[in-house]
C-alpha cells in the first residue's frame, strides 16, 4: 500500500497483530511490526558502562536493520506515527528505541496502549495517546543492567572454571537453587510410620432404617490418638471391638466453596499444566497466539485480554457482560447480588486486567472449528475461569458425628475422658452447584474429597462396629517441583514478573541444570555443583530475599519514586567485590561427561551425553576429529499395536509428542497418546493412557466405537 502525506503509522510489536489492527483501523492508517526490541545492549561487550554512572550503549540488533529501514521510510512519508508496543516495561522501552531512532519526542503525545486487540479497544487508544511513560522505561533499563551485569560477569567466570556454555542469571540462579534444594530435602527427607484406624458400623435411625458408616479413630482417653506402629494399632483395634459405641453429638452445617479469581499468567501456567499438560513455554506460545488474533470467520480478532500480567482486577464492563451472560445461561439463582471482587497478591502490577475473553458472545464451542486444538483448549480454561469467576458459591450440606464408645461395665461420667474412645464420621453433599457447574479448578497434590452419604442419626443412637481396618502409611518427603508448582513458589516468594516465569524455566532446563521427567524437575549434577558454587561466593545473587527486594526497587522506579541508577550504584559496588573473592579462590573444576552404552559407529568410543539447543544429545567424545552425533532415542513400555516392536517417543515438526514404531517406514503405526501394554478386556483393541478434565490418570480404548475406560489409582509421582 502506497503511503500518503495523511496516512498514519501506527507500529506493534508482531507481524500477527500488526496485520489484525490494520483492518481494525481501514484507510487512512498502515501498520508495521517491529518485530520486538530494535535495539539491545551488544552481545559481544558488557554494554553497561560501570565507570560512567552505567551508561548503557544501545545498537541496532543483527538483523532488524531492513526491518528498521522500512518502519523509518514509512515513518518519514507519515502524518503521524503512533507507537503501539505491548502495554508492559518491555513495551515501553521498545517505544522509547523507536523514537530514539525515527527522531520523534519521546515527550509528546506519540504513545497508544491497548490490553485486548478488539476493533474497540484500538480506536479507543488511539484516541488516547499519550507522551513514552520514561518511569516505566527506567525500570526496564534498571532490570536489563542488572541481568547484564550478573550475566555478563559470572558466566565467563563459570566457563573458566568449570565448563564453556554456562550461564548464570539473576532469576534462572534462584530457580535452580530452589529446585537443588527441595532435591535435598528428599534426599535428607527420613520418613515416619503412621497408622489409621477405621471402624465399619451400622445403626438404625428413629425411623428404623438401617445407616451404614466408616468412621476413624480420632481420640483416646482424652487425647488425640497418635498410632505409630503396628501394636499400637491392633491395641486400638481391640479396644474399639471390646467397646459399645453411641452417638455422642451431631453437627450439620452448610459449607461454600467459592470460585477462583480469572487468571493471571502464573495461574494460567499452572492450570493450563494441571488440565492441559501444558508447559510454561506451550501456554504462552498458544495464548500469545489468542492475543494476536485469530481468524473466526468474520476476519480476526484477538480473543483473549493482555496476558502478561499479575492483576485480578477486571473492567467494570467485562464485569456487567459476564453477569448478563451468567442470567441468560445459568439463571438468576447463579448471579449474586453484586459481583464478586478479588484481592490481588500483595507486590501485583495493575496496569493490566486479568486475563480474559475479549467478547463472552465468542464461546469456546462456537470457535471450535476455527481454532487448533491447544487454541481450544486453553480458550476454553479462559472462558470458563472467567464465567466462574462471577458466579455464586458452590453450596454443601456436611455432617459430622462424634461416636464414644467405654467398655462394657465402664460407668464413668461422660466428662470423663479416661477410657473413653472416639471416633469420627465426616460427610458432605453439594446442594447447589454455583460456579461448579462452569469450572472446577485442580489442585497441584490433593484430590478432592469425593461426595459421601449423609446418615440421618441422632444423639444417643446406638451403634455397632461390625469390622475395624488398620492402614499403614509413610510420611511423604515434599514433592519434587512441577513446572506449574515451581512458577507457583517464584510467584509466591515475588521473585521475577509474569513475563519472565517460561522463559525462566525454560533457561534451566536448557542450560543442563535441571531436567524434567513426567513432568517432575530434578536438578543434574551440573545445577547442584553451579548452585554450590553460586551459594558459596554468590550468597546474595541467588538469596530469595535479596531478589525479591531487587523487584520491589524495579516496581519503586517504575512509580517514580526511585532513580534508576541508585539500584545500580548499591548493588554493583559489593557485586565487584564478590567477583574479585570469587576470581581469586575458584579452583578449576573438571566436568567429566555422562557416558552413554552407545558406541559410536564411525570411530567406536563410547558416546557421551551433551547438551544442545534442543536438549540433550549423543556425542563422539572424540570431537573435533570425529563429528558424529546422534539423538537420544526414547523407547516407550508397549509393544507396537501392529507388529509388536518396541514404540519410540518423537516429537513432531510443531514440536508436538507423538509415538510411532521403530520400525517406520515398514510399520506406519502412529498415535498421538501415548500407547499402554494393557489391551481392551471389550474389543481387544490397544489402550492409551489419558489425563481427564479433572486430572485423572486414564486407559483408554483406542477403538473409537469403544472407548472402555479404567481410572488408574494416583501415585506419589503423579500431579494428583
Amino acid at each position: 500500500m502506497a503511503t500518503t502525506n495523511n496516512q498514519k503509522l501506527v507500529i506493534v510489536e508482531s507481524p500477527a497483530k500488526a496485520k489484525t489492527i490494520e483492518k481494525f483501523l481501514g484507510k487512512g492508517y498502515k501498520v508495521e511490526a517491529s518485530q520486538g526490541h530494535v535495539r539491545d545492549l551488544p552481545k559481544s561487550q558488557l554494554g553497561v558502562d560501570t565507570k560512567r554512572d552505567f551508561e548503557m550503549k544501545y545498537i541496532t540488533i543483527r538483523g532488524r536493520g531492513s526491518i528498521l529501514a522500512k518502519i523509518r521510510k514509512d515513518a518519514k512519508a507519515a502524518s503521524r506515527v503512533y507507537l503501539a508496543t505491548d502495554p508492559d516495561r518491555e513495551g515501553e522501552a521498545i517505544s522509547w528505541h523507536l523514537a530514539q531512532l525515527l527522531d520523534i519526542d519521546p515527550t509528546q503525545p506519540c504513545r497508544i496502549e491497548f490490553h485486548e486487540i478488539t476493533k474497540k479497544a484500538v480506536k479507543d487508544a488511539i484516541d488516547h495517546v499519550r507522551a513514552v511513560d520514561m518511569t516505566r522505561v527506567d525500570a526496564q533499563q534498571a532490570r536489563r543492567a542488572l541481568d547484564r551485569l550478573v550475566g555478563y560477569k559470572i558466566s565467563p567466570l563459570l566457563w573458566a572454571k568449570v565448563k564453556k556454555g554456562l550461564s548464570a542469571g539473576r532469576v534462572q540462579s534462584v530457580a535452580t537453587k530452589l529446585v537443588v534444594q527441595r532435591e535435598q530435602e528428599i534426599e535428607d527427607f527420613i520418613p515416619e510410620e503412621y497408622w489409621d484406624v477405621l471402624a465399619d458400623s451400622t445403626a438404625h435411625n428413629a425411623r428404623g432404617k438401617k445407616v451404614s458408616l466408616q468412621c476413624k479413630l480420632v481420640a483416646m482417653d482424652g487425647k488425640k490418638a497418635v498410632i505409630r506402629t503396628e501394636d499400637e494399632a491392633m491395641a486400638a483395634k481391640k479396644r474399639i471391638l471390646d467397646s459399645r459405641f453411641s452417638v455422642a453429638a451431631v453437627k450439620r452445617a452448610e459449607k461454600l466453596k467459592r470460585a477462583q479469581p480469572p487468571f493471571t499468567t502464573s495461574s494460567l501456567q499452572q492450570e493450563a499444566s494441571r488440565k492441559l499438560n501444558f508447559s510454561t513455554a506451550k501456554t504462552m506460545q498458544v495464548v500469545q497466539q489468542l492475543y494476536e488474533g485469530v481468524d473466526i470467520g468474520k476476519g480476526t480478532v484477538g480473543l483473549v485480554t493482555y496476558i502478561r500480567t499479575d492483576s485480578v482486577r477486571v473492567s467494570a464492563e467485562a464485569v456487567a457482560a459476564v453477569r448478563q451472560q451468567i442470567k441468560t445461561g445459568y439463571g438468576e439463582e447463579y448471579c449474586p447480588a453484586q459481583p464478586n471482587e478479588y484481592k490481588g497478591r500483595k507486590n501485583a502490577q495493575d496496569a493490566h486486567e486479568a486475563i480474559r475473553p475479549t467478547d463472552l458472545s465468542q464461546s469456546p464451542d462456537s470457535l471450535k472449528a476455527r481454532l487448533t486444538r491447544e487454541q481450544h483448549s486453553l480458550y476454553k480454561l479462559i472462558y470458563t475461569r472467567f464465567m466462574a469467576s462471577q458466579m455464586k458459591p458452590a453450596v454443601f450440606e456436611t455432617v459430622t458425628l462424634d461416636l464414644y464408645g467405654r467398655a462394657p461395665g465402664d460407668l464413668a461420667p461422660a466428662e470423663d475422658r479416661q477410657g473413653l474412645t472416639e471416633l469420627r464420621y465426616y460427610g458432605e453433599h453439594m446442594t447447589f452447584s454455583g460456579y461448579r457447574a462452569v469450572y472446577i479448578e485442580s489442585e497441584d497434590e490433593e484430590a478432592e474429597a469425593p461426595e459421601t452419604a449423609m446418615p440421618e442419626l441422632a444423639e444417643g443412637d446406638a451403634v455397632t462396629i461390625t469390622d475395624v481396618q488398620t492402614r499403614q502409611h509413610f510420611t511423604q518427603p515434599p514433592a519434587r517441583y512441577t513446572e506449574a508448582s515451581l512458577v507457583k513458589t517464584l510467584e509466591e516468594k515475588g521473585i521475577g514478573r509474569p513475563s519472565t516465569y517460561a522463559p525462566t524455566i525454560t533457561t534451566i532446563i536448557s542450560r543442563g541444570y535441571v531436567s524434567r521427567e513426567k513432568k517432575r524437575l530434578y536438578p543434574t549434577e551440573l545445577g547442584r555443583m553451579v548452585t554450590a558454587m553460586m551459594l558459596q561466593y554468590f550468597a546474595p545473587i541467588v538469596d530469595t530475599e535479596f531478589t525479591a527486594s531487587l523487584e520491589d526497587k524495579l516496581d519503586a522506579v517504575e512509580e517514580g519514586q526511585v532513580e534508576w541508577r541508585s539500584i545500580l550504584r548499591d548493588f554493583y559496588p559489593p557485586f565487584e567485590t564478590m567477583l574479585n573473592v570469587a576470581e581469586e579462590q575458584i579452583e578449576k573444576i573438571e566436568v567429566k561427561d555422562e557416558v552413554s552404552d552407545v558406541r559410536c559407529d564411525k570411530c567406536g568410543a563410547m558416546m557421551v551425553y551433551k547438551m544442545g539447543r534442543f536438549g540433550k544429545f549423543l556425542a563422539c567424545p572424540n570431537f573435533p576429529a570425529c563429528r558424529n552425533a546422534k539423538p537420544i532415542v526414547q523407547y516407550i513400555d508397549a509393544p507396537c499395536p501392529k507388529c509388536g516392536a518396541r514404540l519410540m517417543e518423537k516429537t513432531s515438526k510443531k514440536n508436538r509428542k507423538f509415538y510411532g514404531c521403530e520400525k517406520y517406514p515398514d510399520c506406519d503405526f502412529v498415535s498421538w497418546e501415548m500407547p499402554v501394554k494393557d489391551r481392551c478386556p471389550h474389543c481387544g483393541s490397544y489402550m492409551v493412557e489419558k489425563r481427564t478434565k479433572k486430572g485423572e490418570r486414564v486407559h483408554l480404548c483406542a477403538n473409537e466405537t469403544c472407548r472402555y475406560k479404567v481410572t488408574l489409582k494416583p501415585t506419589e509421582e503423579s500431579d494428583e
